[in-house]
């Protein structure tokens, strides 16, 4: 069940997803600069106009709790945050001998959504479904860990943290090709995890997955 996308919090539902856009980099410098580095080559080599990055993060709300769904560069104490699994970043060959170069994918009981107050056009309520809530929080750690940054399900679109957003919402039953980034913005990775959700096994999904306990040295 997919609402017609709304803004705002709606009066006291059972359960609730939300989806909340926060433009790329909002609070860090360094990831806001490397995203309009970015999207000025993209617009240079499709010859088109530039557009606002954005990236994606969850909100479920459940009688149990309430959880934040969100994928961060990866760090020590995962558990800490929720951490159901850790990603490579960039090449699979470096991530094996560094581990800075890894991303993870967070289902946080009472967690936090940095920079949430930037959040732009959102929250937009998908569902009141308490099942479709329950599910997502179900499929969490079940997401795809390939490659960030890469494309290597050939569809035009690197995997990144809207990738593994937009997989988890087409899994859980609604509907994400109806879900668009705010006006004037887009949301690169989309995409691939639309197509990740129609045509990737599970073994497939899982296979690149790490445990968060990569870390643990670090502690």
């Amino acid at each position: 069940m997919l609402l017609p996308p709304t803004l705002g919090l709606m009066s006291d539902p059972l359960a609730s997803v939300d989806l909340f856009w926060l433009p790329l980099g909002a609070g860090g410098n360094f990831v806001r600069l490397n995203g309009l580095v970015y999207e000025a080559v993209m617009a240079a080599l499709q010859r088109r106009h530039r557009y606002d990055l954005y990236h994606s993060a969850l909100e479920v709300t459940l009688p149990e709790g309430r959880f934040t769904i969100e994928q961060t560069p990866a760090a020590a104490h995962g558990e800490e945050r929720g951490v159901v699994g850790v990603g490579p970043i960039g090449a699979k060959w470096l991530a094996d001998r560094i581990a800075i170069f890894h991303y993870e994918f967070r289902c946080w009981r009472d967690g936090v959504i940095p920079d949430i107050d930037e959040a732009v056009e959102s929250p937009r309520r998908l569902t009141t479904d308490i099942e479709t809530a329950r599910r997502i929080l179900d499929l969490a750690p079940k997401a795809p860990f390939l490659l960030w940054g890469r494309d290597d399900l050939r569809v035009g679109d690197m995997w990144n943290s809207n990738s593994q957003i937009s997989w988890l919402i087409v899994k859980s039953g609604l509907d994400a090709n109806s879900i668009e980034p705010p006006a004037g913005g887009r949301a690169p990775g989309w995409r691939a995890g639309l197509v990740a959700a129609a045509t990737c096994p599970p073994a497939a999904e899982s296979a690149s997955s790490s445990s968060p306990a990569l870390f643990d040295s670090d502690r």
